[in-house]
């Protein structure tokens, strides 16, 4: 039995081809199924089955697009109540790939029809060599069971009944291969490590070192992080079926001056996803912005307003790509087009620009401490609780969607986030509701902590 791990930064995604001698199953596929398909060629093998442990939240499962090109057959959780051809599997079912046994087990807790699969290696023995945990086990943490609302504790003593009676009763040799590491938002406290063990789980984990249910209970229904907003919507779309990546449209070139009345009849949102320093150089007024270099995914799946056309300001047609890949990745289905020639294009034929000062921590704390600017903390609530400005005030940078009319249009603010990426997706929230006395804090709060401005 051969293990090949597939890792997407950003999401934090993790899946997996499990291989025999001639054949192979892939766990817990990304969208972009061309990956699984390249490297089970290089292989050498078939793929023959498609293994799902739950209804992915985060992101839009490749399941369809593989039994698509392969042939080969889906597996999900009964209780999933999926809408696609598939084979359901219940607690004590069994996958037979060669010599290879994946027994199921039921581990409801993250979400209710989460299952996981235990490999077994026949050719060499009976005992399990594999957990691929799904996001019911982590390296470092569990899955979060609060993202079905009013049933939080309900999944979480679940999660807690499944990790102590059918997780922790595995040999401690078991290697454990979960779907999610350190940056996914579906836990709190991932570590870095991509793969563990039962064993150093046991002894290192904090969620499985909790010995009662209702210390468990309070543990994983406390002061979780927000969840964003793509987390319901894809978890749906898995359900019913996805659309195959292959029969969507493509990013189209779009002539500049042919773009302003698609945007102004809102048949359109102009998502611009150059670096934060291009955007705040010279930006398209009202276009939303989020650095494609940054954790994109999971921020465009958390603010931009779903079932709209796409159009992308980019720096070229391989940028266009990338964010197209991106955002199916989170279910925005219909990126229609890009700018033809960038800003570039755009600024030379005299169209509406706008931009955004970046300013030193020096002049920020300048502009703070004369009262002539509000200093706008835009981290998570976590890092605010952590550390903060006193003189700042917080906001997340997701909120200000809603949260924009608790502050005044007519004052100056400065924007701050840990380095500046998040904090220029809050500048063009903000512009976009009218706003036009705004600064970016270049380098974030981390500039500001190292000028010893704290």
């Amino acid at each position: 039995m051969i293990i090949h791990q597939f890792f997407i930064p950003g999401i934090a995604h993790s899946s997996y081809i499990v291989a025999g001698n001639r054949t192979c199953a892939v766990i817990d596929p990304e969208r972009d199924a061309g990956r699984y398909i390249a490297a089970a060629r290089e292989m050498g093998l078939r793929i023959t089955h498609v293994l799902e442990t739950h209804l992915h939240a985060d992101f839009i499962s490749g399941h369809l697009d593989l039994a698509d090109a392969t042939g080969a057959g889906i597996y999900a959780s009964r209780s999933a109540n999926c809408a696609f051809p598939h084979t359901p599997l219940s607690e004590g079912d069994e996958v037979l790939l060669e010599d290879i046994r994946f027994s199921v087990i039921e581990t409801a807790g993250h979400t209710p029809e989460h299952i996981c699969f235990i490999a077994t290696d026949t050719s060499r023995g009976p005992t399990p060599v594999a957990l691929f945990s799904g996001d019911t086990l982590f390296v470092g943490d569990v899955g979060r069971p609060d993202l079905f609302p009013g049933r939080a504790e309900e999944l979480a003593s679940s999660l807690y009944t499944n990790l102590q009676t059918k997780i922790m009763t595995l040999p401690d040799e078991c290697e454990v291969y979960p779907a999610h590491g350190m940056g996914s938002l579906c836990g709190r406290a991932m570590a870095a490590k991509r793969t563990t063990t039962i064993g150093y789980e046991k002894k290192y984990n904090y969620a499985l070192r909790i010995t009662s249910r209702d210390g468990f209970i309070r543990a994983l229904t406390s002061d979780m992080p927000a969840a964003p907003d793509h987390f319901t919507r894809c978890s749906e779309t898995n359900r019913a079926g996805p659309a195959l990546l292959r029969d969507l449209v493509r990013p189209a070139p779009i002539e500049p001056k042919s773009l302003a009345g698609r945007i102004q009849a809102d048949h359109a949102i102009l998502l611009d996803v150059r670096s934060y320093l291009a955007f705040s150089g010279m930006h398209i007024p009202g276009a939303w912005h989020i650095d494609l270099t940054g954790n994109f995914a999971t921020q465009a799946g958390w603010i931009l307003p779903p079932r709209k056309d796409i159009i992308l300001v980019v720096d070229d047609r391989s940028q266009a790509e990338e964010a197209a890949l991106q955002l199916h990745r989170v279910g925005f289905d219909r990126v229609t087009g890009y700018i033809e020639g960038g800003m570039l294009v755009w600024g030379t034929a005299a169209l509406p620009i706008s931009r955004v000062p970046v300013i030193s921590p020096e002049e920020a704390h300048a502009l703070v401490r004369s009262n002539t600017a509000v200093l706008l903390d835009v981290r998570s609530q976590e890092e605010w609780q952590a550390a903060h400005v006193e003189e700042g005030i917080h906001i997340p940078w997701h909120d200000l969607r809603t949260r924009y009319t608790e502050l005044d249009p007519a004052q100056q603010y400065v924007v701050m986030c840990r380095g500046g990426q998040r904090a220029s997706i809050a500048v063009s929230i903000l512009k976009r509701h009218g706003f036009d006395h705004i600064y970016n804090l270049g380098g974030g709060y981390t500039a500001y902590q190292r000028a010893g401005l704290l």
